[in-house]
């Protein structure tokens, strides 16, 4: 019998958890199991294969009682705590706690005051009017109940999307694989990965080789691949052990760039190309471009050569989204990258929730070439804990005070993640404000409020003098949930009119502004800051996804107000500019 796939351990677990919480455990313990099972669901590598070598205590958050419990899982076919449990709460129970805004809390109250024991069961006491009459739901809360069964049902088994550095991830350990083959001449990644997208449902693989029999061959032995499906001439389909879909593609190297091409841009791009190619009298496929005059076909080794046969400027491939770059004209920019940032203005120590400390984080900065880092602790009213009250945020600046004067070679800067209360205000007071560097402000509680009420407060914040920069605009999580309602077009409106930056938050599962709003903004004369949010060091690394997000929305380095120096960006702030 096959070994139980990433996904499958991760269920299992994911199911532990939420049994337990149905229980009244601790929510320690709770969070222990699904903090394990996403870090093997994510896995690159087939976690039941460290389990039977030992190792999957390797994994964050896998401790000895954990690997207990796979052991078993691989072992019988189960765990033995969550057959006890299941047997105290029936299977309808558990389906609930996965609708969004449900949970085990709210799944067990609805179970044992209204003897709702499935979801089936659930839309009927729904329907029927009957939750609202729960103490704490009412009808809003039924609401959204009914729309979480909507989009449960409308979700069915749909395959999980993987968010870009996850599937990177794999996309790189197949590539490095690949290319050790002597078969293989070229590898790379194409499709939505390669356009830098928030979420993947599938890799596509594209190879340059003369032997495909020996790169299929090559790929099925890859431990980044936990199954081949199917394989043939031209390629190969495959499952990473996350459960990630894995299509091989393979060509002579003469067509490789046709390929490439072909696999990377968007269906509404490529629809675009080939529109632009017959008003030429050529057609476009993955195999070539065909002359229907001479009947001769151009074969290309490289993406650079289809776009040149077709008379069109190169756009780059996270371009390649028929926003206007096949439109005549077009000038191809030159987008933002990694390198131009000369700082990163949000992160946070353990001073609030972050797991490094204020030098700690400043020397990783600095190992990354910045010049500057604004550290940035969550406000007093953050709403999760692990705060910085305003005395607490005087010492802090004391603190990073002494910092920046020790180090050498980089600035360390004073600034506070401020919540916007719910009348648009920040929760410090200006004159603590008046005191730090750099000041963002972030939506972080009351998210349910009317998209009225919601733009009138943002808008609020984003006139304040003494907020620099607009965190995350949207509170979008990305797969987790949708930004709250909010008008952005007044929000950039107010953006440009005040001088306020909008935040490219970096955190993969942000990445907020998108780049439709952050071209947007661009073109409104709004200044954007590509940031980390880091809270530790390692994840300072985060800038690269909003990078990458900034580089869709076609920015150039002009446009992005963390490539300046500091002296010239803080000339920016826009306590500056309105005197």
């Amino acid at each position: 019998m096959a070994d139980p796939t990433n996904s499958e351990l991760a269920g299992a677990l994911d199911e532990l958890g939420d049994l337990y919480e149905l229980d009244g455990a601790i929510v320690h313990r709770v969070v222990a199991y699904r903090t394990a099972a996403k870090a093997i669901r994510e896995s690159p590598v087939a976690v039941a294969g460290l389990v039977r070598e030992g190792r999957v205590t390797e994994l964050p958050g896998v401790g000895k009682t954990l690997e207990e419990k796979l052991t078993a899982l691989l072992e019988t076919g189960t765990i033995p705590a969550a057959e006890k449990l299941r047997a105290t709460f029936p299977a309808g129970v558990v389906a609930m706690t996965k609708l969004d805004g449900v949970g085990p809390k709210k799944a067990r109250r609805l179970h044992e005051e209204l003897g709702v024991d499935s979801l089936e069961a659930l839309r009927a006491a729904a329907e029927a009017g009957r939750v609202r009459e729960l103490k704490g739901f009412g009808p809003k809360a039924e609401a959204a109940i009914l729309a979480a069964l909507d989009a449960h049902a409308q979700r069915g088994d749909a395959a999980p999307r993987l968010l870009l550095p996850k599937a990177l991830d794999v996309a790189e350990r197949i590539l490095a694989g690949l290319r050790a083959s002597p078969a293989v001449e070229r590898a790379e990644v194409a499709g939505s990965a390669r356009r830098g997208a928030d979420d993947v449902k599938d890799l596509d693989i594209v190879v340059a080789s003369e032997d495909p029999a020996a790169v299929a061959e090559a790929f099925a032995a890859l431990d980044a691949v936990g199954a081949v499906q199917r394989g043939g001439a031209g390629g190969a389909r495959g499952v990473a052990p996350n459960g990630l879909a894995v299509d091989l593609r393979v060509v002579p190297p003469a067509t490789f760039g046709n390929l490439l091409q072909h696999f990377t841009g968007s269906k509404e791009h490529n629809v675009r190309l080939r529109e632009q190619a017959v008003r030429r009298g050529l057609h476009v496929s993955e195999h070539g471009i065909l002359d229907d005059a001479s009947g001769e076909t151009t074969r290309c080794a490289t993406e650079e050569e289809v776009y040149a046969r077709l008379g069109l400027p190169y756009p780059e491939p996270e371009l390649r989204l028929d926003r206007g770059e096949l439109d005549p004209g077009w000038e191809a920019p030159e987008l933002v990258t990694l390198a131009d940032l000369r700082g990163d203005l949000h992160c946070h120590t353990v001073a609030s929730d972050g797991l490094a400390t204020i030098e700690q984080m400043a020397l990783a900065a600095r190992e990354r070439g910045h010049a500057y880092l604004a550290i940035t602790d969550h406000s007093a009213t953050h709403g999760f804990g692990n705060d910085v009250s305003p005395d607490a945020l005087r010492r802090q600046i004391e603190l990073v005070r002494e910092v920046d004067a020790r180090l050498e070679g980089i600035r360390v800067l004073a600034g506070t993640e401020v919540n916007v209360l719910p009348d648009g205000s920040p929760d410090y007071a200006d004159d603590l404000l008046e005191q730090l560097d750099w000041v963002v402000a972030s939506v972080h509680t009351a998210f349910r409020m009317s998209a009225e009420r919601m733009t009138e407060r943002i808008v609020r914040a984003v006139e304040h003098p003494l907020v620099d920069a607009l965190g995350h605009p949207t509170g979008r999580l990305i797969g987790r949930r949708p930004g709250y309602g909010v008008d952005l077009a007044a929000v950039i409106d107010a953006a440009a009119r005040t001088g306020t930056f909008l935040e490219i938050n970096g955190q993969p599962d942000r990445r907020d502004l998108d780049d439709v709003h952050a071209r947007a903004a661009a073109d409104a004369g709004v200044g954007l800051v590509l940031d980390s949010d880091a809270h530790r060091p390692e994840t300072l690394a985060n800038q690269r996804w909003a990078v990458l997000t900034a580089r869709r929305a076609a920015l150039t380095a002009g446009e992005v107000a963390n490539t300046l120096a500091w002296d010239a960006l803080e000339a920016r702030r826009p306590r500056h500019r309105t005197g």
